[in-house]
């Protein structure tokens, strides 16, 4: 299985790998899938394509860990947010709880008095 990259797709690859913008490839490059790179290798005989076939194939299970372990902090760190978030909210209804002990202490209320009115 192989495809096309799209305008968009080659431009942004380019700029990740620096290419230069004015030399090299004119147009968008055809590029295998990890399937297709597997269907190759069963066609191609020799042992040197299935040697490169066999790094290509590794270098596709590296890039799948290294994004299921990107997902994964992802996910931990907007857990962590969301436990600042919450602790953050905590903290301030806290300090609200002391505000009004505070104003409460400087500005007592007077108590009715209890007992023989004189």
């Amino acid at each position: 299985f192989m495809f096309q990259l799209t305008k968009e797709e080659w431009a942004n690859l380019k700029s990740q790998n620096a290419t230069s913008s004015w030399g090299g490839r004119r147009s968008e490059p055809f590029m295998f899938t990890e399937y297709g790179v597997l269907m190759l290798s069963s066609v191609l005989n020799s042992e040197r394509a299935i040697a490169v076939n066999i790094r290509i194939i590794r270098v596709f299970t590296k890039i799948r860990e290294m994004l299921s372990d990107n997902l994964s902090l992802k996910l931990e760190i907007e857990a962590i947010k969301q436990k600042l978030t919450n602790h953050s909210k905590n903290i301030e209804l806290v300090f609200n709880y002391l505000d009004e002990l505070i104003d409460k202490k400087e500005n007592p209320t007077p108590r009715p008095q209890i007992g023989y009115k004189k």
